[in-house]
């Protein structure tokens, strides 16, 4: 059995043989979940966004790559003009 001691601020350090067994690093973020009187400790991991695709539903179709150009032109005129013009 492993022990770590809690400081005056609440904060542990966590052994390095967990931090290696879940190859964890410095600033890596844990999640604590509460379960009765024990906690289960899981590593946070950063996902990339190809991972997150399709993760949430698409509430409308995605309307092309042309049209997103062109939708973002018209609006970047529209706030130049607002500039220039008030």
């Amino acid at each position: 059995m492993i022990t770590a001691t809690i400081t005056a601020k609440g904060q542990i350090t966590i052994p390095s043989y967990v931090r290696k067994a879940l190859n964890l690093k410095s600033r890596d973020q844990v999640i604590f979940i509460v379960e009765g009187e024990r906690a289960i400790l899981i590593p946070a991991r950063r996902r990339s966004i190809m991972e997150l695709r399709g993760s949430l539903p698409a509430t409308a179709p995605f309307p092309g790559h042309q049209e997103i150009r062109d939708e973002v032109r018209r609006q970047r005129g529209e706030e130049l003009a607002q500039e220039t013009c008030g």
